[in-house]
């Protein structure tokens, strides 16, 4: 803890909403980052001297190698609700807490998954394309024919917070859903959903969407098998993370028409898109806008600080991922 009547200094590593900011600056001497661009990683460990804090981004990576040089840091307090970029280990044995920001997010990366999933099957996006060229010449029967998603078959992987969102509302639409999980959710089987094997899932369902984190079982668990498995009026939506799918076999299915299209909201080398996608029209790609609405990054922003207070203050986060270290 600081000496009585000073600030400890605080790192923001991208401008982030207000709110998060205002509550920050009530403990903390508040540096935010605002040039519009990812800190480098020296950029980043020269600013965190002398820091109490960090909120953090998903781009800053937290290696052991970099927490062994974070000297005064207590808390990085992540601004998403996944910490893969976090050795949570290396953090633990440093005795910095590391936070995150579940359940805000959680209704708008749903309604993301259900937007990529109609702009999929109904071509909204490659109409869109279509009109703005001037292309559009008037309606005709068999004019860009997709799929119904009324009715059909949804699959979905994991079965925390997002996947049961994403089952309320794919009982909204009428549709049978199957769910994968070492743990079975009564919630969602309530709803309706069953519980299924992947391999079953992969077979059975037209839509198939992905809500796991990311972690060492779930990196690559979509690979050229699984998309074999897959039906080829299938459409597979990512809002997760780019790392659970081989992105190589994906566009080589899409390429070559095995599966009927995907929605993808995030991709392995984030910031970068495999430029084979941009030829692809069966793929819709949006730039990892799951959380991107002004209600839920105004949450993300107020609990990213709330956590980073309450280490502050000897109390334990609303969402810590390393309880222990307090």
């Amino acid at each position: 803890m600081p000496p009585t009547g000073s600030h400890p200094r605080m790192l923001v590593t991208r401008q982030i909403p207000e709110i998060g900011l205002e509550l920050l600056s009530k403990h903390f001497a508040v540096e935010v980052n605002k040039e519009d661009r990812d800190l480098s990683q020296s950029e980043l460990l020269r600013r965190l001297k002398g820091k109490f804090g960090v909120v953090a981004m998903l781009s800053n990576k937290f290696d052991a190698r970099v927490i062994s040089g974070l000297g005064e840091l207590k808390v990085i307090s992540n601004f998403a609700v996944g910490y893969n970029n976090v050795d949570v280990k290396a953090a633990t044995e440093k005795g910095i807490a590391v936070t995150n920001t579940p359940g805000v997010l959680t209704d708008a990366t749903a309604d993301m998954t259900f937007g990529l999933l109609l702009a999929a099957a109904r071509r909204i996006a490659e109409g869109d394309r279509l009109v703005r060229a001037g292309k559009f010449k008037g309606w005709t029967p068999m004019m860009m024919l997709g799929h119904d998603v009324s009715g059909k078959t949804i699959g979905i992987v994991g079965a925390g917070r997002i996947g049961t969102a994403v089952t309320m509302r794919a009982k909204g639409f009428g549709m049978r859903i199957l769910y994968f999980s070492h743990r079975r959710n009564r919630v969602m089987e309530s709803s309706g959903a069953r519980a299924a094997s992947l391999d079953r899932l992969l077979s059975q369902s037209d839509f198939i969407s992905l809500n796991v984190p990311l972690t060492e079982e779930t990196r690559g668990m979509i690979g050229r098998r699984e998309i074999g498995l897959m039906k080829s009026n299938s459409i597979l939506i990512n809002t997760a993370r780019g790392e659970v799918v081989d992105e190589p076999a994906l566009i080589h299915a899409l390429k070559e028409k095995k599966i009927a299209g995907a929605g993808l909201d995030v991709y392995t080398n984030e910031p970068k898109v495999r430029r084979e996608f941009f030829k692809l029209a069966n793929v819709v790609l949006a730039p990892h806008l799951g959380s991107a609405t002004f209600e839920t990054r105004g949450k993300m922003s107020e609990l990213a600080a709330m956590n980073a207070i309450a280490v502050l203050q000897g109390e334990k986060p609303q969402a810590i991922v390393n309880p222990e270290v307090l």
